[in-house]
């Protein structure tokens, strides 16, 4: 039976979070609240939770839950290979608005979907969801709404979307303050050499660079060295010579794909 608690009560708090943990337990969805927006979480161990979770967004597999994670140190736990500037963005940004896709450790028995070998993690900056990931350990977490639909703002928002899919809905008021639009947290691939914003949002592009001036913006591709610059020139001169002396049509290329893939809103 689906049951809404009022979080902002703290015999009400105490008494969702001990039935969250238990329904987190019995491979079934809630609906709590954090820092961005509000979410929809199930065990990420568990493929069948995850399952249900992107059944009960109407979501494929394609697109990947991100994992939130009650502290820091939880990091080397589930990721593999952490560059010191990834290390730098979690330490800076986490609890907060930072999702970090980073390489998944490939001894852990999940299957969150789609992922190509890579996790997206998250520290959240609130106390409900802190309360919750102590209890449970680390979420497969959505935005807590069906697709194409806004994100939830409120626990009663996301009942109306999710319904009775969901087993327990925390409400915390709005998030992340009434009447302001819902924001996303911020996505950094950090799985190649250079990171860089596969989705803007909490977290600017010049807050990020404060710590890694490095990172690279939506869209943005690192600068060549001038030889480097030279030779793809020269190269690109002769293919396009070759092209058109075979009169057969230039492939289509993309210098921005995501080396990872993409995530849904994370709450």
């Amino acid at each position: 039976m689906t049951t809404t608690y009022n979080c902002t009560s703290e015999d009400q708090r105490a008494l969702g979070l001990e039935h969250a943990q238990r329904a987190i337990s019995e491979k079934k969805c809630v609906v709590f609240p954090t820092d961005t927006v509000y979410g929809i979480a199930a065990d990420a161990f568990s493929p069948q939770a995850v399952t249900m979770l992107l059944a009960s967004k109407g979501r494929s597999r394609t697109m990947p839950p991100p994992v939130l994670i009650p502290r820091i140190n939880a990091l080397d736990g589930l990721a593999t290979d952490i560059s010191a500037d990834a290390r730098k963005l979690a330490e800076a940004f986490w609890p907060g608005g930072l999702t970090l896709i980073l390489h998944a450790q490939p001894s852990l028995d999940w299957d969150l979907g789609e992922t190509q070998g890579t996790v997206a993690l998250r520290m959240p900056a609130d106390e409900v969801a802190q309360e919750l990931l102590t209890l449970t350990g680390p979420l497969a977490v959505s935005s807590a709404n069906r697709t194409g639909q806004p994100p939830a703002q409120t626990a009663a928002e996301a009942r109306a979307q999710l319904a009775e899919s969901v087993e327990v809905y925390l409400e915390g008021g709005f998030r992340p303050v009434e009447g302001t639009d819902a924001v996303p947290s911020t996505i950094v691939d950090a799985t190649g050499p250079l990171l860089r914003v596969v989705r803007n949002g909490a977290v600017s592009l010049e807050q990020l660079r404060e710590q890694v001036p490095g990172v690279l913006g939506l869209g943005e591709i690192p600068m060549a060295e001038p030889e480097e610059a030279a030779e793809e020139v020269e190269s690109n001169v002769e293919s396009d010579a070759e092209r058109a002396a075979s009169d057969a049509p230039a492939p289509e290329t993309s210098v921005d794909g995501p080396a990872a893939p993409v995530r849904e809103t994370d709450g």
